[in-house]
């Protein structure tokens, strides 16, 4: 089933998606922006694919989810905490830390949150990973939330877990990083302690895109189940609070059609819905 879904990150900007783009671009090399419309704007950071949506101010990113990047030299390393850290906010200073020679964590000038880390020989994983932090309350729930992605994408594999120890800063057991991957798209998850004034919000979604209604079924159940809740126009939260889009295809093929007025009626149609149902998307398409 799942290799025909494709996950990326969803951003909520405050009517700044393409500037934004346009600025993560200039940051990392091999970048690009694929298609621009008034309300979302897509594009490519070294190969990992994003979308950026111009939402107003309801919701702003946070460092409860941040971006993970590998850096392979310190030149580089250098240059993009000069650039990301520019008219934004230092979280933890570039330095050596004793998990890496070279470290830092930045919420750049549009609230998005990056780690950056010199990448370890031999370590072949892709530049970017979404890290989801998991703190206050849900402190102590990275591993089940990793389990239930897991279950639920079922083509998943984990590269590493680590917990704290006794002593360690947090309760021991709890995980201190961890590394998998869920249809073929990689993540990290990770406990923190202390309190926070951030949690998981619609700052920072998973997009999921289906290839029909069973699995547009598949994804919503799975996700939900347990304590998480639906939202609007295809939204949900899991039972962690992380926010999930369950996109059908056919949605997108209809919401792309040239016909303007047959785009309206789907939206509309759209605006009333939960969970994503086709037949009724495409029945408003050919009302």
């Amino acid at each position: 089933m799942n290799n025909f879904t494709k996950i990326h990150p969803f951003i909520w900007f405050d009517n700044q998606a393409a500037q934004a783009a346009k600025f993560y671009c200039s940051v990392f090399d091999n970048s690009i922006i694929i298609n621009e419309s008034a309300m979302t704007v897509s594009f490519e950071l070294d190969g990992f694919f994003m979308v950026g949506l111009n939402g107003g101010p309801a919701f702003k990113p946070n460092p409860s989810i941040s971006f993970y990047v590998l850096c392979d030299s310190e030149e580089e390393i250098e240059t993009k905490y000069k650039k990301l850290k520019a008219e934004g906010m230092v979280m933890m200073a570039l330095d050596e830390y004793a998990w890496s020679p070279k470290y830092a964590f930045i919420q750049d000038k549009h609230g998005v949150c990056w780690q950056l880390t010199l990448r370890e020989p031999g370590n072949d994983h892709q530049r970017i990973t979404p890290s989801m932090l998991f703190v206050n309350q849900k402190n102590g729930k990275a591993e089940e939330a990793m389990k239930l992605y897991s279950s639920v994408f079922k083509s998943s594999e984990e590269y590493a877990l680590v917990k704290y120890g006794k002593g360690q800063g947090n309760n021991a057991g709890y995980v201190m990083f961890s590394h998998f991957k869920i249809a073929d798209f990689p993540l990290m998850a990770m406990d923190g302690p202390r309190e926070h004034d951030f949690d998981f919000n619609e700052g920072i979604s998973f997009v999921v895109n289906t290839k029909d209604q069973e699995e547009t079924d598949y994804f919503w159940q799975g996700l939900i189940a347990n304590g998480g809740s639906e939202g609007q126009c295809g939204w949900l939260k899991d039972p962690f609070g992380v926010s999930w889009q369950i996109v059908p295809k056919r949605f997108m093929e209809l919401a792309g059609d040239a016909d303007k007025a047959k785009v309206q009626r789907v939206m509309a149609a759209m605006m009333k819905m939960k969970k994503f149902v086709i037949e009724d998307l495409e029945r408003a398409a050919e009302a």
